[in-house]
């Protein structure tokens, strides 16, 4: 099977961090569903398209493997691990925490330059919706929650959160192309934005709460159409 990178081969930098480049090509394939669970990654092939040898490669796809991305089958073959439902609701349960306390803070002291930030970032989200245009709207969505952390002076929060939240991230990316859940997106954050510039933050964490639990309130359903692309 082909592997749909989008990145050139020859951009990949072959004398240093080499297998920090395939993973991070790699992590973003397979957390936006170009690759998909299930897929096959030979390690030949990837050999060739970036131009490396064989040891690069291996401790990518290792590297990959203890993040739950992929499965490697010793002398058989490598595939991209089913979304891990236990692993989707802690990172859950991570983000909530952390988030719940950004957003209770911002709201305790509203910061107008924020709160049209924010709007401003919203206006491109329900623009990119109402096309369909779900890749850049995705991107528009981590800038968001970014510019919370970012304002609540905890940038480096959002870094260790991004980190851990790859399954519960592609469970996102397979839930996004429903009808209505961009649009939804760009609601929920109209009520925790609305809530910041009010001075709110019970509302705001009630917003955010809401807005946090409806990707994994679905799994059921994307399950049931997707059985191949889950594990417990």
């Amino acid at each position: 099977m082909n592997l749909p990178f989008r990145a050139d081969a020859r951009a990949v930098d072959r004398t240093r961090h080499a297998a920090a480049h395939v993973i991070a090509l790699l992590r973003d394939q397979i957390v936006s569903l170009a690759l998909p669970p299930g897929t096959v990654v030979n390690r030949a092939e990837l050999q060739e398209r970036f131009g490396l040898s064989s040891t690069p490669i291996r401790d990518a796809l290792l590297r990959l493997q203890e993040e739950g991305f992929v499965d490697v089958f010793p002398q058989h073959a490598t595939r991209v691990s089913a979304i891990d439902l236990t692993a989707a609701r802690q990172a859950q349960f991570l983000r909530r925490s952390v988030e719940l306390e950004v957003v209770r803070t911002l709201a305790g002291a509203p910061d107008p330059d924020l709160v049209r930030r924010l709007r401003s970032i919203m206006a491109q989200q329900k623009a990119l919706a109402d096309i369909g245009e779900l890749e850049g709207f995705e991107g528009l969505d981590q800038g968001f929650h970014r510019a919370l952390y970012e304002a609540a002076g905890a940038p480096d929060l959002w870094t260790i959160v991004r980190r851990n939240s790859g399954q519960i991230d592609r469970l996102r990316r397979l839930h996004l192309p429903v009808p209505g859940k961009a649009h939804q997106i760009v609601a929920d954050h109209e009520a925790i934005v609305g809530a910041i510039a009010a001075g709110d933050p019970p509302g705001a964490e009630r917003a955010l709460r809401d807005h946090l639990s409806r990707s994994l309130a679905f799994s059921a359903e994307m399950r049931a159409r997707y059985p191949g692309y889950f594990r417990d």
